[in-house]
């Protein structure tokens, strides 16, 4: 009898185990999404002070990107070398690999008003639901938005 009392003590307790593992990976995927986030909001303020440090060139459409772009349009400006810096800072801080192109930014100002708006755009492919069998839960594209008056 008191073996069975053991054996079943044992079952509760790795059942138990088993879910603090399941709510730890939980935990970790979470805590990458926040990482990203976080540093979208980074990167957009630091395209925003180097817009406001070269405002003339921002407000007459230097910084503007005409859409998502990948990978920096090079140094033939300051507004050209501080797009190039920073979407290179971007894809820096989410890790890619220079084929990877999940890791993208818009820059558009509006020379009329002054209103700047940076859009950062990545993949949370990690973000899988493990209780759907590891597929994922919903669309994994991100997109952080921020607006601003330069």
């Amino acid at each position: 009898m008191s073996l069975i009392e053991v054996m079943i003590a044992v079952l509760v307790m790795a059942i138990g185990l088993l879910g603090i593992a399941a709510m730890q990976t939980v935990a970790l995927r979470n805590s990458q999404g926040s990482l990203e986030r976080s540093q979208a909001v980074i990167s957009a303020y630091a395209a925003l002070e180097a817009m406001r440090a070269n405002r003339d060139a921002a407000l007459s459409g230097g910084y503007n990107t005409g859409g998502f772009i990948c990978a920096g349009p090079g140094t033939s400006s300051l507004a050209a070398a501080d797009t190039t810096a920073w979407i290179n800072g971007w894809r820096t801080a989410l890790g890619l690999a220079a084929a990877d192109t999940s890791g993208c930014g818009n820059i558009a100002c509006n020379a009329g008003t002054g209103i700047c708006e940076i859009q950062l755009r990545w993949d949370e492919s990690h973000a899988s639901d493990a209780a759907a069998g590891g597929k994922v839960a919903g669309s994994t594209a991100r997109i952080f938005r921020t607006k601003v008056q330069l």
